[in-house]
């Protein structure tokens, strides 16, 4: 059976990284009680005195404190959510030459958050954050390069772009490069490349990537033909909630 139908779609570009202060964005909503209300008041409490550490900070002048606030204001984290401050914090990190911030200038360009959306002026903020080696705006000039959003679409670009990112162990960097190896986009096809790429991403947890090396086993591309390898990467896809690996196990008879 092939299952090269498998090789998904590239990453979507535009994450918006959330560095620096703590901010708590993992916590799940929990069950009323009384004793969920206490730890919920708790934790306000906690994030509001996060939020006033970061401010006072950013008001002496840290410039990665103020793109850590920027991050509080856009996400709503001891504060009023408020993408208009957010900016105006990111902003005044980037006047320093900080590269978050400039990278988070970028994403709000990029996704129209506190600001017109200009996918030209996206890539701008990106390009000042990547030529100072961050990885995040560097992969996202990649993304738009390949897309073709704010600049002409040039597959040479992003794969020069990616590759950058991918050898910071960037995992979203190293699945799309991967993935342009297996296509022969932007360069020769090499199916054994594509794999190296891919085995970084997934040792670093990338679902897609670990799918993509089960489909590769599977079909003995770049790769002598492995039944065993190729279920045991759909399982650790699986494992993390890939629907696609566990629906590819089942067509196989294989448990998740």
């Amino acid at each position: 059976m092939n299952y090269e139908r498998g090789v998904l779609s590239l990453v979507v570009c535009g994450l918006i990284l959330i560095s620096g202060c703590q901010d708590n964005q993992g916590v799940n909503p929990q069950p009323e009680s009384e004793a969920n209300s206490v730890q919920s008041e708790q934790l306000k409490k906690e994030m509001r005195q996060e939020f006033e550490r970061c401010l006072n900070a950013a008001e002496s002048g840290d410039a990665m404190e103020q793109s850590n606030l920027g991050v509080l204001y856009a996400n709503g984290v001891g504060v009023e959510q408020d993408p208009f401050k957010a900016m105006e914090w990111y902003q005044k990190a980037a006047k320093q030459g900080n590269r978050v911030g400039q990278y988070h200038i970028g994403t709000m360009y990029l996704n129209g958050e506190g600001v017109k959306q200009d996918h030209n002026q996206a890539i701008e903020w990106f390009r000042k954050s990547a030529e100072q080696g961050f990885d995040a705006a560097q992969f996202n000039i990649g993304a738009m390069y390949r897309d073709g959003e704010g600049v002409k679409q040039d597959y040479r670009q992003a794969l020069e772009w990616f590759r950058k990112a991918a050898e910071q162990q960037n995992a979203d960097a190293q699945y799309n490069l991967g993935f342009m190896y297996y296509k022969g986009e932007g360069v020769k096809q090499d199916l054994k490349q594509s794999l190296e790429w891919f085995l970084k991403s997934a040792e670093q947890g990338e679902t897609d990537a670990q799918y993509n090396l089960g489909i590769m086993y599977a079909n003995g591309k770049g790769v002598k033909q492995d039944y065993n390898q190729a279920v045991a990467w759909f399982r650790k896809a699986a494992s993390q909630g890939h629907e696609l690996a566990k629906e590819t196990l089942s067509e196989l008879g294989e448990s998740p």
